[in-house]
């Protein structure tokens, strides 16, 4: 044997111990590893015809609650219908600090519709608040400017839809699409020439497509949530004027010049969930009971984020928000990409505030992407007790 053979049979023998090891450790499972997980779509469900489906109506609510729901479907494909109403309005996401927001439904982000893989969705889109709309506008007024569209990234064809929804101030349109895919997607507005400006000032949200079995964790057994809270986590480039204070524009669309000099730079003024400063840690109370699992779901349309519950975890997550690949169990903190979102359940054992928030620290605390929950229900000294309390040091 000649010296190169020789040596493809050292590194032959090399790359056999390393399987060899491999094979008894084990590696990371995936779902087409891990018998019985992974389940075959259902030909009769795949292959259900609209014609046939019974007809439902959801009715929104704005986030970070979502509809009543099922978490497991009791029969075939059905077709949702929901509605949603653009509204740009001006609302003060900060002390001192103005915005003109492209809002779905009146807020930001807009609400969170909830049907099962291979449902069909129905939505009608107002470019503009009609006398239909679950809201009420401030001031009453119907104040849009500008074109709008929706981008569903859970659709199949025509930009998600937003070839085919584009809808001038006082249009109206009507899309039915499929739901193929099974978790947790971002949808957004997308007029041609202008997507990034009408995400960036509120035009996103998020649509939760479950599993028709529901969810299921890493071992294949079911997961029952009792309670389920969206983080849309909006980032703002807000401009400002000579002196440094910041900018206030008359409309949506005057707005527009100087905040996408100041989008630009790639660096946000401000981010925040719900939609301004303080919605999840003073306007809206967001509460739990020790026992109770909840199903924590975040959406960023446009920046990265890295979600971190303080004093919790991961029980089980879906970094990709995507319910029909096995879930990562036990995370600290887990990453959601620009135009993504992320899913997770906890079964909370102590009582206390946790904080839910973006681990980018600087996000979290010098701007305002953090939400608080508020659970009851007593505390177990074998989790955590404080063995003694502070003294002076001797």
């Amino acid at each position: 044997m000649n010296s190169r053979s020789q040596r493809f049979a050292k590194l032959g023998c090399v790359s056999g111990i390393i399987l060899g090891v491999l094979a008894i450790v084990g590696c990371t499972p995936s779902a087409t590893d891990t018998p019985g997980w992974k389940i075959p779509p259902n030909p009769e469900i795949v292959n259900f015809q609209r014609a046939d489906a019974e007809v439902v109506t959801q009715t929104l609510v704005a986030p970070p609650f979502l509809p009543e729901h099922e978490q497991v479907a009791d029969g075939p494909p059905r077709l949702v219908k929901i509605r949603m109403d653009i509204v740009e309005r001006e609302v003060e996401i900060a002390p001192d600090v103005f915005v003109w927001q492209m809002a779905f439904n009146n807020s930001v982000p807009g609400p969170v519709p909830v049907v099962h893989q291979y449902d069909w969705v129905e939505l009608t889109l107002h470019n503009g608040a009609g006398d239909e709309a679950s809201f009420t506008l401030n001031d009453g007024s119907n104040p849009n400017f500008r074109e709008h569209n929706i981008d569903f990234h859970a659709s199949t064809g025509a930009l998600g839809g937003g070839g085919l929804t584009r809808i001038q101030p006082g249009e109206e349109v009507v899309l039915t699409w499929r739901a193929v895919k099974a978790g947790l997607f971002v949808y957004h507005c997308a007029p041609p020439g202008v997507v990034p400006y009408h995400v960036v000032t509120g035009g996103n949200g998020a649509i939760l497509v479950l599993p028709r079995e529901g969810l299921r964790d890493g071992y294949g057994d079911p997961i029952r949530y009792d309670r389920a809270f969206h983080f849309g986590e909006q980032d703002y480039y807000v401009p400002k004027n000579d002196d440094g204070s910041w900018k206030r524009s008359s409309n949506f669309a005057t707005q527009m010049g100087d905040m996408l000099r100041v989008m630009d730079g790639l660096v946000p003024t401000h981010v925040v969930f719900n939609g301004q400063t303080g919605a999840l840690t003073e306007d809206i109370r967001l509460e739990a009971q020790v026992g109770e699992t909840i199903l924590m779901l975040h959406s960023q349309a446009n920046y990265p984020s890295w979600p971190h519950l303080i004093g919790g975890h991961g029980d089980w997550v879906w970094p990709y928000g995507k319910f029909n690949n096995l879930p990562d169990e036990g995370l600290e903190t887990w990453d959601v990409v620009p135009g993504g979102t992320a899913a997770a359940v906890y079964t909370f054992e102590q009582e206390g505030t946790y904080a839910y928030l973006n681990h980018n620290l600087i996000m979290a605390f010098v701007k305002d992407a953090k939400a608080f929950i508020h659970v009851e229900g007593g505390w177990d000294n074998e989790l955590m007790e404080q063995s003694s309390p502070p003294t002076a040091i001797e």
